[in-house]
């Protein structure tokens, strides 16, 4: 059988550095972090930053009437970037009920507030104090279901969770689910929404999240000499997926799609793997590549070992391939961070621009990447997308301009 090419037709974002699409493009162009300092979890817990949005309330976009009653944060964000992402693409919610439709989202953690929240009520009450609902609301399903539910859809539904990765995978398995012929329209991407005390606590104790408050808007510096580690954010992005025969305008075609797993002692080497088999599915050589949208979370020992993934995909190639990492922008918000990277690098390609690396000041000599702390204007038809996650588990996309 015949496999169709696959096209993103709509685009909805829900992040720090903007809500919807025209927001999300200018806030992200900006040479500027959304990184703060984050006080909600109380000061006996000691300090932390992250990015964060603070202006959002789901009854902007829907009746709240509409959601599954105790919805969590992460569900409501992709309600309400799925509800962007129809709205961009010129879809109406009956239509799409009504279209062979799916909905995969993908989530790395489940809804911890809810569930701590739920433990110290039962701890101050007894199981008086429990809620049944906490078992379906604060799992990852919740969220595909709560999309469903607001859209009146009882469209195919598929909850992914691969850590960091969730995002990424989710639209690769979306895109499949449209090539095939499965479905002839599918909404997906990644949420998340992890700033609680657990398990913020624990990324401090890890060293995935800063210890020190101190100039929280320079301390996620991807790729940069000075750089410690990453922050984590919270945010969306979900998107609207149809074949080429789709009368619709479409961003980008979604070409290629691989994941694959690190070997014991190799960090980061399976991008490597996983950045071949994507661009194997493309039908695509590395030199046909023009840019690279790079996990890069300002980790010191990740950004490093992704580098030595990419020089060997682009073993004559990356000196001169323009690579961008989002996350000193925006931090990364887990399992919705690389559905956001492939909002930006969407509308990149359609803007022929690449957002800047934030914080990028001082260049490591073990990571010689072609970076810029500012926008550049660039024609870019063909973008690889990486991303990697805890558990050793990683993903890539290839997206290729329409």
């Amino acid at each position: 059988m015949r496999r169709r090419r696959v096209k993103i037709t709509g685009i909805g974002p829900v992040t720090p550095a903007g809500i919807g699409r025209e927001s999300f493009w200018q806030g992200i162009l900006e040479p500027v972090s959304r990184i703060r300092p984050y006080h909600r979890l109380g000061a006996e817990h000691g300090p932390f930053v992250a990015a964060y949005i603070d202006d959002f309330a789901i009854g902007d976009f829907i009746d709240a009437k509409r959601l599954p009653k105790g919805a969590a944060r992460h569900s409501l964000f992709a309600v309400a970037a799925a509800l962007l992402a129809l709205d961009d693409a010129g879809i109406r919610r009956e239509a799409f009920a009504a279209a062979s439709g799916a909905v995969v989202t993908g989530t790395s953690l489940m809804d911890f507030g809810a569930i701590v929240d739920s433990i110290d009520a039962v701890n101050r009450r007894g199981a008086r104090g429990g809620h049944a609902r906490t078992i379906y609301t604060t799992n990852v399903t919740g969220v595909q279901e709560a999309v469903n539910h607001a859209l009146g859809s009882s469209a195919r539904a598929m909850a992914i969770q691969s850590a960091c990765c969730s995002g990424m995978d989710a639209i690769g398995y979306a895109a499949d689910l449209v090539a095939s012929g499965e479905v002839d329209m599918a909404l997906c991407g990644g949420t998340e929404a992890p700033l609680h005390r657990f398990p913020m606590i624990e990324f401090r104790l890890a060293g995935l999240t800063p210890i020190c408050p101190d100039m929280p808007e320079r301390v996620a510096r991807p790729y940069d000499l000075w750089r410690t580690t990453g922050v984590v954010s919270e945010g969306a992005a979900m998107f609207v997926l149809e074949p080429e025969s789709s009368p619709r305008p479409g961003y980008s075609f979604v070409s290629g799609y691989g994941f694959a797993h690190d070997d014991e002692d190799d960090l980061c080497g399976g991008i490597a793997v996983a950045a071949r088999r994507a661009l194997a599915g493309a039908n695509l050589r590395p030199g046909q590549v023009d840019a690279v949208s790079a996990w890069g979370p300002g980790h010191r020992q990740i950004d490093r070992a992704e580098f030595q993934a990419l020089a060997l995909v682009f073993p004559s190639e990356l000196a001169g391939l323009p690579v961008v990492s989002i996350k000193g922008a925006i931090g990364s918000a887990l399992g919705a961070a690389p559905a956001i990277q492939v909002a930006a690098a969407a509308l990149g390609q359609r803007s022929s621009r690449i957002p800047p690396t934030v914080n990028w000041t001082h260049p490591d000599p073990a990571c010689p990447l072609n970076l810029s702390s500012h926008s550049r204007s660039i024609q870019h038809a063909t973008t690889l997308l990486t991303s990697h996650g805890i558990g050793g588990v990683n993903s890539s996309l290839v997206l290729e301009r329409c």
